[in-house]
């Protein structure tokens, strides 16, 4: 007798979780659905290097020091490293309140505000919290059901309520927030050395082509003999400006511990000219919080189980839908086969009933 297997699918939690947001690797990798412009920063940063590996570094490392391209493959590999880490990994999403959770914040409002005359618009859903003797606001965001924590916000490209929200970067192809900001923060600065140090050395190396050639005939021969070279230093010097920039000006909030969107926001430094509750007035003790602080874990759980769902979400065919109602009987017939041996004789091979015994008053009447 054949023995039916019923086939349950594992469902993971990112295969349910709301939001703007893809996942690879079963759940391990995390990103935004638009990766087009990280694409385009992969692009960028490989193929410059390719370039400055394969055709300068060798005549560096001959007539200068072999420690050259030893020096730009770090940079270059620590670039990588840091950028896969931002855009691969969960930035701090705030899971959206359950049902029952929503209802309860729901009636929790209105007890608290009362009930809104028609045609008034309600009160702000805020909430009041004490950071450092000081008062700040917790919103209620509407999409997640739920009061954001401090320095939170949602993010409207990912869908998603982000803690520590700094912003959504579209050259990393994630949001920017509490768990991913330094390995940004790394990767801008690393970016910056590698592309100072790669347009660096591309002009040395117009410099000791021209010590044996003149100047003006490496500058003639570099579109024609040399177009890696062009390449390298149009992409390096226009990349430059807004990296270097971009890294002085997240040093500048990480002294401070501030993010993008406060910054913007004017949320510290605005007309009110609010202090920051969360400075500790001492830049040195601002930049160990941010960037060596310890790193709170994923609260979103993408590779837990939900309870185990049936394989076959389409309808049944007939002949499953009748294998189905049949009575299990494999585990039972093993279950009493270990209980009762079987008999092996057949029926022929059974001796026939014995005749009951006549009583003893019959026997007296035949006597």
């Amino acid at each position: 007798m054949s023995v039916m297997v019923v086939r349950k699918k594992v469902t993971r939690k990112w295969e349910k979780l709301p939001g703007r947001n893809t996942f690879c690797c079963d759940g391990r990798v995390m990103m935004a659905r638009q990766k087009g412009i990280f694409y385009l920063t992969l692009f960028l940063i490989l193929g410059t290097c390719t370039l400055f590996f394969a055709f300068e570094c060798r005549y560096l490392a001959v007539q200068l020091s072999p420690a050259i391209p030893v020096f730009a493959a770090m940079l270059f590999l620590f670039s990588m490293a840091t950028l896969l880490r931002t855009s691969f990994s969960d930035p701090g999403v705030i899971p959206r309140a359950l049902p029952d959770e929503a209802a309860f914040i729901e009636m929790e409002i209105e007890a608290t505000n009362g009930a809104v005359p028609q045609g008034q618009r309600p009160p702000p859903r805020i909430k009041n919290f004490q950071i450092n003797n000081q008062i700040v606001k917790l919103k209620y965001c509407y999409t997640c059901k739920i009061f954001r924590p401090p320095r939170a916000s949602h993010c409207s490209i990912c869908d998603n309520c982000v803690e520590r929200f700094d912003h959504h970067c579209p050259w990393v192809g994630n949001c920017v927030g509490k768990r991913n900001y330094r390995y940004f923060y790394l990767f801008i600065l690393s970016l910056s050395l590698l592309t100072i140090y790669v347009f660096a050395f591309n002009i040395v190396y117009v410099a000791l082509k021209s010590l044996k050639i003149g100047f003006l005939e490496t500058l003639k021969e570099t579109p024609g003999t040399y177009p890696p070279l062009a390449v390298e230093v149009l992409i390096c010097f226009f990349t430059l400006w807004s990296v270097v920039g971009l890294t002085g000006f997240h040093t500048f909030l990480v002294a401070l511990n501030q993010t993008t969107n406060e910054d913007i926001k004017g949320s510290w430094t605005g007309k009110n000219r609010v202090q920051n509750p969360y400075s500790h007035g001492n830049i040195v003790k601002n930049c160990c919080e941010v960037l060596c602080g310890p790193l709170p874990p994923s609260v979103l759980d993408r590779r837990g189980i939900l309870p185990l769902e049936e394989s076959g979400s389409r309808p049944p065919s007939t002949q499953e839908a009748s294998t189905s109602l049949l009575p299990q009987g494999p585990a039972p017939i093993d279950h009493l086969s270990n209980e009762m041996p079987e008999d092996t004789s057949t029926p022929e091979e059974m001796p026939p009933p014995e005749p009951p015994e006549p009583p003893q008053e019959v026997m007296e009447a035949e006597k």
